[in-house]
């Protein structure tokens, strides 16, 4: 066979695929790299888990109810709770984590000749989507504390016209969240032209928000254009199990339903979230402890002269480093593992349990001051 093997796309050639860098625990026993919840479900809540596996078990031999009706009344139930209000079945949709919600997204709106807008730093999967649906991707920029300069976003996505535009909140890496003004701005910017484009707000780290700092659920009513979703992976600790969803009008549902492949959500995914979803206050009850661990991490690192972004999420965004390979890597020899992401400078921590965050905050002291040492 002549040429080069595989026939991959061209514009793929020599890429290389997307994803944290993973260790061991004997590697790097604090684990604080991929903004997971440190707290796991209960053994009641895994009982029951198991046991609603064990039930779908039997079924297996048959395909899963495609259009998971009943985890989508108790999805819908939820997010009622969770800063919106009005939301029905049919205005929700899920699947194999928020990744897959977003590509189903950019394969029904997105493709070639149409436009994919955010603003950068943001999170970095958005291009990716961008990239495998044939999809221009377009970022504009954020001002120097992360937040979005409107009028300048307004006239972005005016000019370009995009067909979806992604805006998490908070914002990953930086933990940054949007106003509501912010939001309606942009949908109706991205409402004035034809055939008009998606916001699609991505609120995967939403429930880790501060007090005082709204859902764009709350704004579903007011625009059609407006998709809001989220993820189990964070708040309820169920990052192993796969599910993402949004909360959106009924026709995006349907638009959706014409690109996502058949039965796309396994009986097991099925019977594990819904199971998830009766324990909710458990799974999310320490949320509030993991916001406080959060703001006394923001606090410690400003105490030690570090720059760090205001965080609405489960992680802190800080630096500036000259050279940030060189920490991330003393980090790692002292057994913690951090995120070397976001703008050039910078590192991301995810917010664990104290004994975590004692490990991290001993660990950057002691690479700060060998590095003092070196210079000096």
């Amino acid at each position: 066979m002549s040429g080069r093997f595989p026939p991959l796309r061209e514009e793929l050639q020599g890429i290389e695929p997307y994803g944290a860098p993973q260790l061991t625990l004997e590697q790097a026993p604090v684990q604080l790299n991929v903004n997971e919840n440190p707290y796991g479900p209960s053994p009641e809540a895994a009982g029951d888990i198991a046991r609603a596996v064990g039930e779908a078990a039997v079924t297996l031999n048959r395909y899963p109810d495609r259009e998971f009706v009943e985890l989508r009344e108790a999805l819908a139930a939820y997010l009622n709770t969770s800063g919106g209000s009005g939301i029905t079945p049919a205005m929700v949709w899920a699947a194999n984590g928020s990744n897959e919600v977003m590509l189903q997204l950019l394969q029904a709106f997105g493709g070639p000749g149409r436009v994919a807008l955010s603003f950068a730093p943001t999170y970095s999967m958005y291009p990716e989507y961008a990239r495998d649906t044939m999809t221009e991707w377009v970022a504009g920029h954020r001002a120097e504390d992360f937040s979005l300069d409107l009028d300048a976003a307004r006239e972005l996505v005016l000019e370009r016209k995009p067909s979806v535009v992604l805006l998490p909140s908070p914002n990953n890496p930086t933990g940054t969240a949007l106003p509501p003004e912010a939001v309606s701005m942009l949908c109706e910017a991205a409402g004035s032209y034809e055939p008009g484009g998606l916001v699609v707000v991505d609120e995967a780290y939403g429930e880790f928000r501060r007090a005082g700092t709204p859902s764009a659920l709350e704004l579903l009513p007011e625009h059609r254009n407006l998709v809001v979703t989220r993820t189990m992976s964070k708040a309820f600790a169920l990052a192993g199990a796969r599910l993402g969803y949004l909360a959106a009008d009924p026709a995006i549902g349907d638009a959706i339903r014409v690109v996502r492949l058949p039965y796309h959500l396994s009986a097991v995914t099925q019977a594990t979230a819904l199971a998830a979803l009766r324990y909710a206050p458990e799974l999310l009850g320490r949320v509030d402890d993991l916001r406080a661990e959060r703001d006394a991490t923001v606090v410690w690192l400003r105490e030690q002269g570090f720059e760090v972004a205001d965080s609405d999420a489960n992680f802190v965004l800080f630096g500036r480093f000259g050279d940030r390979h060189a920490v991330w890597q003393g980090l790692v020899d002292r057994g913690v593992l951090i995120r070397e992401t976001g703008p050039e400078g910078w590192l991301r921590v995810s917010v664990g349990t104290p004994d975590e965050m004692a490990a991290f905050r001993k660990a950057l002291m002691d690479v700060t001051i060998d590095a003092n040492e070196e210079q000096a």
